[in-house]
């Protein structure tokens, strides 16, 4: 028989991602509702290491469902990935009565969690991250909110990009991971979308694609360029030396992570939130929940960790033929 969870900890790890606080409070509120204390932790596994723990409860989480970000912070900890730091944090939470743990972030915060929980915390992984990069999951908190963020400044981009008859080359988020820059890239009817896991390094097909759209009179040429690749203000010149077209780089960094999250982000972290506390209240630990084939489900941390995730190849086909 499981121990029962009397105080259930909560941190968010890593990267910011709009839709975060809803999954805190989706935590905190059914924690309580099951009779359950609850910890928030500051600064995710850094925060945990400096004991920046406070009590939470109903009204520690109003209002806070419509804010982008994070109200617990985030940061990232080189401590914690030393088995020094795990054991630390590991003894932290004991100390503090923290015998369950949400953490939610991505694959390098579900580590942080396969760790703790080998050392006794029982610990379930929400997935937090605007890249959509956990393999296990069709769904990552922040990532609809983050590609619509990107799509209507690639809109507005590409009105002034046509106005001046330019070629615009827009860099989205996502260093390992293209998928911002393949929905984008879709959405916003790019002519070349350049993704980390695709792309060739052949710049002159991207400079051929150009000359040939001018050929039939296109007046105007978008490059969604994944941070992966990046150098995008090095390309631009490249190209603009080849074509003679006027090229500009814009790369939207971090505006991103930020803004407030769709209902969509909402209600999916909303769920996944209340769906790890009843995961840690039925006695579970080293799981994380998933969102897979229009369902909530979860795995087990280790099998989560093992899954490799790769771009759909009929939806990257379909970008390419709708370029043209």
């Amino acid at each position: 028989m499981a121990k029962e969870i009397k105080t259930i900890g909560v941190l968010t790890s890593g990267g910011d991602a709009p839709g975060m606080n809803a999954a805190i409070r989706a935590v905190v509120r059914t924690a309580i509702v099951n009779g359950k204390k609850v910890k928030g932790i500051r600064k995710g596994y850094q925060g945990l290491l400096d004991e920046e723990i406070i009590d939470m409860d109903k009204s520690s989480v109003s209002d806070i469902i419509q804010k982008g970000g994070t109200i617990l912070y985030t940061a990232r900890c080189m401590e914690f990935v030393t088995e020094e730091g795990q054991r630390k944090g590991a003894e932290i939470c004991k100390k503090h009565g923290i015998d369950g743990l949400v953490v939610i972030g991505g694959d390098g915060s579900f580590r942080g969690a396969q760790r703790l929980a080998n050392l006794g915390i029982n610990t379930i992984g929400i997935p937090g991250t605007i890249d959509l990069d956990i393999a296990c999951t069709d769904y990552t908190i922040g990532f609809d909110t983050a590609i619509n963020t990107a799509m209507e400044a690639i809109d507005k981009v590409r009105d002034t990009s046509t106005s001046h008859e330019r070629c615009s080359i827009i860099e989205v988020m996502g260093r390992r991971a293209g998928y911002i820059a393949l929905w984008t890239g879709i959405a916003n009817g790019a002519e070349d979308i350049l993704l980390p896991e695709r792309y060739d390094n052949n710049e002159q097909e991207l400079i051929n694609n150009i000359i040939r759209n001018r050929k039939r009179g296109k007046k105007h040429h978008i490059i969604i360029n994944a941070e992966g690749i990046g150098h995008s203000e090095s390309m631009a010149r490249r190209i603009e030396a080849a074509t003679g077209m006027e090229t500009r780089a814009t790369i939207l960094g971090h505006m991103q992570r930020g803004g407030t999250p769709t209902c969509k982000d909402r209600m999916y972290a909303s769920i996944m939130g209340a769906y790890a506390v009843d995961l840690l209240c039925a006695g579970k630990s080293k799981r994380v929940v998933a969102y897979r084939h229009g369902e909530y489900v979860d795995y087990d941390i280790n099998e989560a960790l093992a899954m490799k995730k790769d771009i759909d190849e009929y939806q990257f086909n379909v970008s390419k033929m709708l370029s043209r």
